[in-house]
């Protein structure tokens, strides 16, 4: 594991990685969903893939990479794109799982992989609507210290910095962005998803031109038994980049 401290707006982020096949010509970037960190997705995939150079990043305010700045998902795009460029890396493959999947999307590589990837924005229910609009009442009358009743579980324990990151990102919808996307892209999903639901998966297969959608058995990390298959389909949608 390395630290790399990164200047962007003024803060200072120190950003933790880990290289795995340092000699491979082909780089892999692997980001992970919110809320988890690089380790989970070393866990699956880094006895995978061997032709590849891994490269696995801890974002801002996860794992071991630190953040004392409320950020947006470009900010987080531009700051993992600062660090490629301190390891010399390429844009060959990024693959992202959940919020990180809307990060890999902004850095347009040549094989983008979704795993399980946020970024269709799906209305609240009208309870979670009820709740929100109630929070903001109650701030108005100086009661926002009942903060922690009405904020999302991903949200309760988040310093300040990522509680405000957190409001940044939860509701983007990244249509557009999909829909403009021009390279190769690999959607991979469990049929048993609640976070980000196969009909996300099916949607953004309908919107990148250039798009192949793989369901598996299981949920949100549905991956991690199947990053075998998961690790095959990438290494073939990549080879078949280079036929053209």
């Amino acid at each position: 594991m390395a630290i790399k401290s990164i200047q962007y707006n003024q803060h200072t982020l120190d950003i933790s990685y880990e290289i795995l096949n340092p000699e491979a010509k082909i780089d892999l970037i692997i980001l992970h969903g919110w809320g988890s960190n690089k380790g989970l997705m070393k866990q699956s995939f880094g006895s995978e893939m061997s032709a590849f150079r891994h490269i696995y990043i801890d974002l801002p305010g996860f794992g071991s990479s630190t953040c004392n700045v409320a950020l947006k998902t470009a900010d987080y795009a531009r700051i993992v794109e600062l660090l490629m460029i301190h390891m010399n890396a390429s844009k060959d493959i990024i693959l992202g799982h959940s919020f990180g999947g809307k990060v890999a999307l902004i850095l347009e590589p040549k094989v983008l992989v979704l795993v399980a990837s946020a970024g269709i924005y799906i209305p609240k229910p009208l309870k979670v609507r009820a709740k929100i609009a109630l929070f903001k009442l109650l701030k108005v009358f100086g009661l926002a210290k009942f903060r922690s009743y009405f904020v999302a579980a991903d949200a309760k324990t988040l310093s300040q910095p990522m509680y405000e990151t957190f409001k940044n990102v939860v509701d983007e919808d990244f249509s557009y962005e999909f829909s403009h996307y021009s390279g190769k892209a690999l959607l991979c999903w469990g049929k048993d998803d609640t976070a980000t639901p196969l009909s996300s998966g099916q949607k953004m297969k309908e919107l990148i031109k250039d798009s192949t959608l793989e369901v598996y058995e299981g949920d949100h990390y549905f991956f991690m038994k199947n990053a075998a298959d998961v690790s095959a389909k990438i290494e073939k949608t990549f080879l078949s980049t280079l036929e053209h």
